[in-house]
């Protein structure tokens, strides 16, 4: 029996019990009285400069959250080691140090995989089947979901279509697994709120939902950008979001973000229910990556304690 047949027979005796758990897990659980309405996260993409200047190793990631920042659960990117997905010695040695630390690794960032609502049906289903083995990493790494690109191309409704039936696919591969699917907005019609809302309707699976990122909303750049309202775009999906991603680029003195107002932002994140963990990713050129993860921590726990449990 190959690994990829036992992983598959293996997870399947547990899906039921593992799904609903992941499905219903902590982002919907009312903290206790005196706790803080949500949680924080730091999410790999913050180091990227760090970590492709050969200053940070990927195996070090959980460690640099733990002991420099104080945060306790990761969000990784698959291109911080992307040829090892099916490397079993590599992801175990990850997953000893985020144990070792006392770190929980929450997702898999996944992109340079094809586009999921490719037009042509085969380069889809090839974007689908690239996506398989990370989410047996995630599986692995004990991780609750893979983050993907709703990708396509064609009109609003071909696209809103050709991402839904990737979507579906890859969800139902996933959910024997135990995993979530969840699509951050990240360019083009993902950055509608409303068009990628509907593809998650479209999909119909309790195990695919979003990623709101709070700034990632430039629908197109060029001489006629098109920019999609932020605070409109996280109210309409946050009726499906897993996962919560706080983006940050540069603070005033008073230590507020400037693109974004993160009070009225976590007032919508929190309206919905959510309160699991808010994911730092700071993606600033004047600060360091190092200050501009503790500026944003700060910001997410001055917001915290200004808000009712």
């Amino acid at each position: 029996m190959d690994r990829r047949h036992f992983l598959r027979c293996s997870t399947a005796a547990v899906a039921a019990t593992s799904l609903s758990s992941i499905a219903l897990s902590s982002w919907a659980d009312k903290p206790a009285a005196g706790e803080p309405p949500f949680k924080i996260s730091l999410a790999e993409w913050s180091l990227h400069r760090t970590l492709r200047s050969g200053k940070l190793d990927n195996l070090d990631f959980a460690k640099t959250a733990k002991q420099e920042f104080g945060i306790l659960a990761i969000e990784y990117v698959n291109q911080f080691f992307k040829d090892k997905a099916n490397d079993q010695k590599y992801l175990a040695e990850m997953k000893k140090r985020a144990a070792d630390e006392g770190v929980e690794s929450l997702l898999i960032m996944c992109d340079g995989e094809g586009k999921l609502g490719d037009g042509d049906p085969k380069r889809r289903q090839q974007a689908v089947e690239n996506h398989y083995k990370w989410v047996e990493a995630a599986k692995f790494l004990g991780c609750h979901s893979i983050r993907v690109n709703a990708a396509s191309n064609g009109t609003y409704e071909e696209q809103q279509e050709r991402a839904a039936a990737g979507l579906r696919a890859l969800s139902e591969f996933a959910k024997p697994h135990g995993l979530n699917v969840i699509v951050e907005n990240h360019g083009g019609l993902s950055s509608n709120g409303k068009w990628l809302s509907s593809v998650i309707e479209t999909v119909d699976m309790d195990n695919c939902g979003t990623l709101p990122d709070f700034g990632n909303f430039t629908i197109r750049r060029g001489d006629n950008p098109e920019v999609y309202d932020r605070y409109q775009g996280v109210r309409e999906l946050m009726p499906f979001a897993k996962a919560v991603s706080a983006k940050t680029h540069d603070f005033d003195e008073a230590g507020n973000e400037k693109s974004t107002d993160y009070e009225k932002m976590m007032d919508i994140v929190l309206e919905f229910g959510y309160h699991g963990y808010v994911g730092i990713e700071y993606e600033g050129g004047r600060l360091s990556e190092y200050e501009g993860i503790r500026k944003s921590k700060e910001l997410l726990e001055r917001v915290a304690s200004r808000q009712p449990a």
